[in-house]
């Protein structure tokens, strides 16, 4: 009779300890799922760049260094790994691209150009969507983040290796707003 009780608490204390697992598991996967969203936005974003830079490159020549400052930006925001990395590099492009929008205040036929207005919306909706995917990834995150410090979840999550992970959080409060592209 002992040697049942002994079985049947060991049989729990095994289902409890899977089912914590596959809740960290679950939240795992939910955050790298937030985190393609995120990534899935900034390509985005960093493919609608080149054809804006290209429209602005035909009306306003000379407004080389800022073209080249939007470019090089581009760059480095896409060799980014890491969320602290991204929000950093993304935070210099939004920057620079308040640059580009600015040298399109001097150029009226610029401003009326279908191709540029068509770019600039569609750069507009991709800010959108990636501050809402920003918002998924770090809800994830902070679901996660409290699951692996949360007893008795957190026994499971330190025996099985798993770890914090980084919110995307921009550090100066001015790269928090999304662009403004109003002409």
């Amino acid at each position: 009779m002992t040697a049942l009780i002994v079985f049947g608490i060991a049989v729990v204390l095994v289902l409890l300890g899977v089912g914590l697992y596959n809740g960290l598991v679950r939240a795992r996967v939910r955050a790298d799922e937030a985190w393609s969203g995120i990534a899935t936005q900034l390509k985005r974003r960093h493919d609608l760049i080149p054809n804006l830079v290209e429209t602005v490159k035909g009306y306003a020549a000379h407004e080389k260094g800022v073209l080249e400052q939007v470019t090089a930006s581009r760059s480095r925001a896409m060799g980014a790994a890491t969320p602290a990395q991204m929000a950093q590099s993304e935070g210099a492009l939004t920057q620079a691209l308040r640059g580009l929008y600015a040298v399109a205040e001097n150029y009226p036929d610029l401003k009326a150009n279908q191709s540029f207005l068509s770019l600039q919306q569609a750069l507009s909706d991709t800010e959108g969507m990636l501050a809402a995917a920003r918002q998924g990834y770090n809800a994830a995150v902070r679901d996660l983040n409290t699951r692996i410090e949360s007893a008795p979840t957190n026994l499971v999550a330190s025996a099985f290796g798993f770890t914090r992970r980084e919110f995307f959080e921009l550090e100066d409060p001015a790269e928090r707003a999304v662009p403004q592209v109003r002409f």
